[in-house]
């Protein structure tokens, strides 16, 4: 089963999914234009990695609580349920971009070109969400 994850932000989508033998990757970064052409967008991206889930990250507060970003990401997984018809779970993904920019500050340099922060904010997602379901 390839399942995909989502990293929903104002300005930019990131996505990541599993490949073959469970091995994570960055798939894309979709910079956000309209609500119905990003829906779109991710959409499409989603159909051509034959994703069958997708994990989209809930960026609650260090204390739990939903502020305006996890809203704005709830809002985002249910649209993106009712496009797509595929399974969409909210999943926490407090620190997810803090350690994204960490990963890539330590990697070498012709590495940190090729991966945006957004896709690699949703690998962060997607392992932390495959970690928590061998628990």
């Amino acid at each position: 089963m390839i399942i995909a994850a989502v990293d929903y932000g104002r300005r930019r989508i990131g996505i990541a999914a599993t490949g073959e033998h469970g091995v994570i990757f960055p798939a894309a970064v979709i910079e956000q234009r309209s609500r119905k052409l990003s829906l779109e967008a991710v959409g499409r991206r989603l159909a051509e990695l034959g994703a069958e889930r997708v994990i989209v990250g809930w960026p609650l507060n260090m204390d739990g609580s939903a502020g305006v970003q996890a809203a704005a990401a709830e809002k985002f997984a249910a649209e993106l349920r009712l496009t797509t018809g595929l399974t969409v779970d909210l999943f926490d993904e407090r620190l997810s971009s803090y350690e994204a920019r960490e990963r890539l500050r330590a990697a070498p340099a012709r590495i940190q070109r090729g991966k945006p922060l957004d896709a690699v904010a949703a690998c962060v997602i997607l392992e932390s969400w495959v970690q928590s379901q061998k628990r």
